[in-house]
C-alpha cells in the first residue's frame, strides 16, 4: 500500500520553491498509484463477489482520492513550472492546508493532508476486509504495518481535545498492548494470523475516526467563527441601514416604509453544531431582510439624485442651443430646482416638474430646426 507524502510547513506559513516541488512530485505519484490500488481492489471484491460488503468504503475513497486529485491540479496550476513569488508561495501553503472542495458524505471536510491520511486508513480497511494485503501470510510485514499506522493514530490523538483525548489514548494503549502481544507471540515462532485481522480492522476504523472527527470539530469551529463574522457583519449592516433610512425619509416623499431588523434580538451565537446551523439560518434571513431594505431605501434616494441630474443636463442643452433664458424654460426650472430642493422631495411632482421642462426644451428645439 502507498503511503501518503508528508506535508511541508503549516497553514499560514509560505511554502518555498523547493518544498512545494518536492511535495508535488510525492503527491503526484500517491495520487496515481492509489487510483490504481483502488481499481485493483475494486476488481479482486467484484471478482470474489464482495462488491457490496466493500461499496461504502470504496465509495468515500473514490470521493477522497478525487478531492486530493482536484486540490493536486490547482496545487500545480498554482506552482506553475516553479514561477513561486510571495504570492504563490502563500496560496500554495493556503491550497496545501485549506479545506478540500467536493463532497466527502456529512459535512465532512478535510484538509489535504488529512485526506491523504483518511484514504490510506480506508485503503489499509478494504485491504483488511478482502485480507488481499501483499504478502498476507507474512505476519512480520502485517506487524510493521501496524506499529505505522498506530504512529499515524498517535499523532491523531494529539489532535483531539482535552475532553476526549483521555479515551482516544486509552485505545490507543490498549492496541498498543494488542500489538505487543502478538508481536511477542511471533516471535516465540505461533502463528498470529488469527489475531491480525481483527486488529487490523480496529486500528483502521479507530484512525479513520479520529481524522473524521477532528475534521468535524474544525468545521464546528469554523462555523462558529462565520456565525460570528456573519452577526458582526449584519450589525454594522444595520447600523447603517438606520441612518440610510432616516436620511431617505428626511430626503424624499413617499420613502420606502421597511424595519431595521434587530440583529440583537436573535441574541448571542450558540456553541453546539445543530443550534449553530439554526442560528446561521436565521442571520442569513436578516440579511436577506437587510438587503431588500437597502436595495429600496437606496433605489429611492438614487432616483432623486438621477433627477437633478438630467434637469443639469438638459439646462447644459439648453444652454448649446442658446435656449436657456426662453421665458417657458427658465419658468420650468425654477420650479423644478425649488421642488427637488425641498425636504422631504415630493417624487411625484418632481418627476413631472423635470418631464415638463423636457417637454418645452424639445418643443423649442423643434421649433429652432424648423
Amino acid at each position: 500500500m502507498t503511503a501518503a507524502p508528508t506535508a511541508p510547513g503549516r497553514l499560514g506559513q509560505p511554502l518555498t520553491p523547493v518544498e512545494a516541488q518536492t511535495f508535488l512530485l510525492a503527491l503526484d505519484d500517491w495520487v496515481r498509484a492509489r487510483r490504481l490500488e483502488l481499481d485493483e481492489l475494486d476488481a479482486a471484491a467484484l471478482a470474489v463477489g464482495r462488491g457490496d460488503e466493500i461499496a461504502a468504503d470504496m465509495v468515500l475513497s473514490l470521493a477522497v482520492w478525487q478531492a486530493v486529485q482536484q486540490r493536486y491540479q490547482l496545487l500545480n496550476a498554482t506552482f506553475d513550472g516553479g514561477r513561486v513569488g510571495p504570492i504563490e508561495a502563500d496560496r500554495l501553503s493556503t491550497l496545501v492546508w485549506g479545506r478540500l472542495d467536493g463532497d466527502l458524505g456529512g459535512g465532512l471536510a478535510v484538509s489535504l493532508p488529512e485526506a491523504c491520511r483518511l484514504s490510506d486508513a480506508l485503503v489499509g480497511q478494504i485491504h483488511t476486509r478482502l485480507t488481499l494485503v501483499p504478502g498476507a501470510d507474512a505476519s512480520a510485514a502485517r506487524i510493521k504495518a501496524l506499529r505505522a499506522s498506530l504512529e499515524r493514530v498517535r499523532d491523531q490523538t494529539a489532535l483531539e481535545p482535552s475532553s476526549t483525548r483521555d479515551s482516544a489514548r486509552e485505545t490507543l494503549d490498549k492496541l498498543h498492548r494488542r500489538l505487543g502481544d502478538v508481536t511477542e507471540r511471533a516471535r516465540r515462532g505461533a502463528d498470529v494470523g488469527g489475531l491480525l485481522p481483527a486488529l487490523e480492522q480496529e486500528t483502521s476504523v479507530f484512525e479513520r475516526d479520529l481524522i473524521v472527527g477532528n475534521a468535524q470539530r474544525r468545521a464546528a469551529r469554523d462555523d462558529l467563527a462565520a456565525a460570528q463574522r456573519l452577526r458582526t457583519e449584519l450589525l454594522a449592516r444595520a447600523a447603517a441601514l438606520a441612518s440610510l433610512a432616516q436620511n431617505c425619509v428626511r430626503s424624499v416623499d413617499p420613502a420606502p416604509r421597511y424595519a431595521v431588523p434587530d440583529v440583537d434580538a436573535l441574541g448571542p451565537v450558540p456553541n453546539t453544531p445543530g443550534a449553530i446551523e439554526t442560528y446561521r439560518q436565521r442571520l442569513e434571513r436578516v440579511a436577506r431582510a437587510l438587503s431588500l431594505a437597502e436595495s429600496a431605501y437606496a433605489a429611492a434616494l438614487i432616483e432623486r439624485t438621477q433627477l437633478i441630474e438630467l434637469l443639469d443636463a438638459l439646462c447644459a442643452k439648453a444652454d448649446a442651443h442658446r435656449l436657456a433664458a426662453q421665458p417657458d424654460l427658465v419658468a420650468s426650472e425654477s420650479q423644478a430646482r425649488d421642488v427637488l430642493a425641498r425636504q422631504p422631495t415630493p417624487m411625484a411632482v418632481a418627476r413631472s416638474l423635470v418631464a415638463t421642462y423636457q417637454s418645452w426644451l424639445t418643443q423649442l428645439l423643434n421649433q429652432q430646426s424648423a
